[in-house]
């Protein structure tokens, strides 16, 4: 374990202090002191670690948040985490399900990717994707998802309800099953996916998170993992092309926005334990 984070866990667990009531004001007041002052901690911390995760954040983004918590307590925290493709947003979706299982965590995933819409008949007329592609369609495009019922499940998760998400099938065949995946309302709802800071639905987010990675390592990985999936290298590059260009114009183009941006490099591991440190300073409280 990366020698800071242990220090800063062993410290925490001698550092038990009285729950606040959070039914009141003043005791969300001094919660939100107390989680602005740990997270700040954090943040000093990553800095001095070679292996930092936290590559800048926004300036007023702490307290913003804090007052979010003390003057709307009962509503969900809805997390953006987006990010051009390859960055990272599914290997670090992947260890935050890991950690959510090893940790009990309060939290659930929203997969925006399967809010695009349907085209599986412009397939159809086209012959493929890729030839749907090379005719000029822009599959990333804000318009190609359906943003509306995305807004429309976020805010119902929020209110506490949970939704069914569409599944968009990820065959080749660009078909989209409405009201198919269960996704419970949880404390946290993370949306991981490049439209969750497009303009029409970032405004609905507490923080917003950006994975953020060079164009070299990027296309490293894209090309690695086409070649995973027997993909024509070709083809692979062409695509690079295509969402190279997509994501400077949609995803990075937003990129100012957010208020955290990430290492896509980071350490999975370090990644954890810092997870692990969040958990314990929301939850290191004794009652009377």
């Amino acid at each position: 374990m990366d020698s800071l984070v242990k220090n800063l866990l062993e410290n925490q667990l001698k550092e038990k202090i009285q729950k606040p009531n959070c039914k009141t004001r003043s005791g969300r007041s001094f919660l939100a002191f107390y989680l602005q002052t740990k997270f700040r901690q954090i943040i000093n911390h990553d800095k001095k670690s070679p292996k930092q995760i936290i590559l800048s954040y926004r300036e007023n983004f702490l307290d913003e948040f804090s007052t979010r918590l003390i003057n709307r307590p009962n509503d969900r925290i809805l997390i953006a985490l987006s990010g051009e493709s390859a960055s990272g947003k599914s290997t670090i979706c992947n260890q935050i399900t890991k950690c959510i299982k090893e940790l009990n965590l309060p939290v659930n995933i929203l997969t925006a990717d399967n809010y695009f819409k349907d085209i599986s008949q412009l397939i159809k007329k086209y012959g493929n994707f890729d030839l749907l592609r090379d005719a000029g369609y822009d599959v990333d495009a804000p318009e190609n998802f359906d943003l509306d019922l995305l807004r429309n499940d976020i805010l119902t998760l929020q209110k506490g309800e949970d939704i069914l998400s569409p599944e968009y099938l990820v065959n080749g065949e660009g078909k989209s099953k409405p009201k198919s995946i269960p996704v419970k309302s949880q404390k946290i709802i993370i949306v991981e996916g490049m439209c969750s800071i497009y303009d029409k639905i970032q405004d609905v987010f507490d923080i917003k998170i950006y994975i953020d990675l060079d164009d070299t390592e990027r296309k490293k990985r894209f090309l690695n993992r086409a070649k995973q999936r027997n993909q024509d290298e070709n083809n692979a590059l062409k695509h690079w092309d295509y969402i190279q260009t997509a994501g400077k114009k949609y995803v990075a183009s937003n990129k100012d926005k957010c208020d955290i941006i990430l290492n896509g490099e980071c350490d999975l591991e370090y990644f954890s334990h810092m997870v692990e440190y969040i958990n314990l300073i929301t939850n290191n409280f004794y009652e009377e």
